[in-house]
């Protein structure tokens, strides 16, 4: 029902891959009631909103396309949600979740008129290679950022942070797993994240208060459930907004699912991906289901890389994850114990594996090589899948063109170069 093969996979290695992609994304749990709490959302509803919403969209993934991977509300998309259109556009954050539900339900059509796989057709197979690399360099980075070992810096952007007691434990996290994957220990990413979590409590990373209870009942969806308000929406702000939010979500997920299957070894000869469009059907309906709940918009998380790192290679590891995103909901104060440190080791080395895809790339041709260099710089550079994949989709198209490589183009790139360009020039 799930992809699951005895022959060929084991319960007890889609557990472990599982539970290492929880573990890796389960910062969201945290994260997400904190960013969306800036709107005046309620910080206790949105920790159901953000677990429930997960779980649904993980759960579907699991039993539509089958696939290991595992979603949730987006950490960029959030703070769009909270920081763009509420606080910059004025939106309240009722008319907010109205735009999502919109954006969800237009989803779910162009996903059904299989408009989303004619896109992933349409990325030439360098770039493909490149978005899985890109990705690499990315989740890396994160990893770095989230330890404090990487900061902003006035100018020079960013700079190497303070050896903070954070910042040390990053570095132990990657001694850690760079060992245990030396090693070939099983489980050495979910091992890692287990030794440095425990680590973390001496040296006042992992907070352990007086009276910690690791149980609590879930909180009510009452204040944030079904609450949409569409007055004032009929204008062409509105319809920016949607387009915007159509185009980051449709090349975060692209970009990730291409990056997770090809290391997860189900990409077919011809480039194909099976049961892609049940992948992004589930990210549709859980974004539909996520707004409904008080959620912003969910998407195909990177960390699931951890898990496909683990072994995890069936729809039961993601199946797996949803059940915990479930128990979240009675054991929340666990999951928030994890301090964002201890998964360190984890995303650098998953990003250290990613980034194998490079080799495939073919450098010996420029036009093909420039495009597919700017995708994995963008990526990490501007913060953003989406922006990494965009520029490197309009660097092949310009290249290609002024170099007379006409027949390297298609109709649907084509037509998604005048969207990109017409989204950039619209600010």
């Amino acid at each position: 029902m799930v992809g699951f093969d005895p022959r060929t996979m084991t319960v007890k290695t889609e557990f472990v891959a599982a539970l290492t992609t929880f573990l890796s994304m389960s910062y969201i749990l945290a994260i997400n009631p904190m960013i969306l709490g800036t709107t005046g959302m309620d910080k206790a509803t949105l920790f159901s909103a953000t677990a429930i919403a997960s779980a649904i969209a993980t759960l579907l993934i699991a039993f539509m396309a089958k696939l290991p991977f595992a979603q949730a509300p987006g950490a960029g998309l959030n703070a769009f949600f909270a920081f763009t259109m509420c606080q910059i556009m004025g939106l309240t954050w009722q008319q907010s979740l109205a735009i999502l539900l919109i954006e969800g339900l237009i989803f779910i059509l162009i996903t059904f008129l299989n408009i989303r796989e004619k896109i992933l057709e349409a990325i030439p197979a360098n770039l493909r290679y490149a978005i899985t690399a890109g990705i690499g360099t990315f989740i890396a980075f994160i990893g770095l950022r989230n330890a404090g070992l990487v900061v902003s810096n006035q100018s020079t952007l960013v700079h190497l942070g303070d050896f903070t007691p954070s910042a040390m434990l990053g570095v132990i996290g990657i001694l850690v797993t760079g060992t245990l994957i030396f090693k070939k220990v099983k489980g050495a990413l979910f091992w890692s994240i287990i030794i440095v979590t425990i680590i973390g409590i001496p040296m006042g990373e992992t907070h352990l208060t007086a009276g910690w209870s690791p149980v609590s009942m879930p909180n009510s969806l009452e204040p944030t459930f079904l609450q949409f308000d569409f007055s004032g929406l009929l204008s062409f702000k509105t319809v920016i907004v949607v387009f915007s939010l159509l185009l980051v979500n449709i090349f975060d997920t692209l970009g990730t699912l291409m990056a997770l299957a090809d290391k997860t070894g189900v990409v077919q000869p011809d480039g194909s991906i099976p049961r892609i469009k049940e992948a992004m059907l589930s990210d549709a309906i859980g974004t539909t289901c996520g707004a409904c709940l008080g959620t912003s918009t969910v998407t195909t998380y990177l960390e699931s890389a951890s898990g496909v790192a683990e072994g995890g290679r069936s729809g039961l590891t993601a199946a797996f994850v949803g059940i915990f995103f479930l128990l979240s909901l009675f054991l929340s104060p666990i999951f928030l114990l994890i301090p964002s440190a201890a998964t360190t080791g984890a995303l650098v080395m998953v990003g250290a594996m990613m980034l194998e895809s490079v080799r495939k790339i073919d450098f010996s041709d420029p036009s093909e090589a420039l495009p597919s260099f700017i995708v994995v710089i963008a990526m990490p550079l501007c913060y953003s899948i989406s922006d990494g994949i965009c520029m490197g989709l309009l660097a092949y198209v310009f290249i290609k063109l002024l170099t007379g490589n006409f027949k390297k183009l298609n109709l649907t790139l084509a037509i998604l170069a005048i969207f990109l360009l017409m989204y950039y020039i619209a600010g």
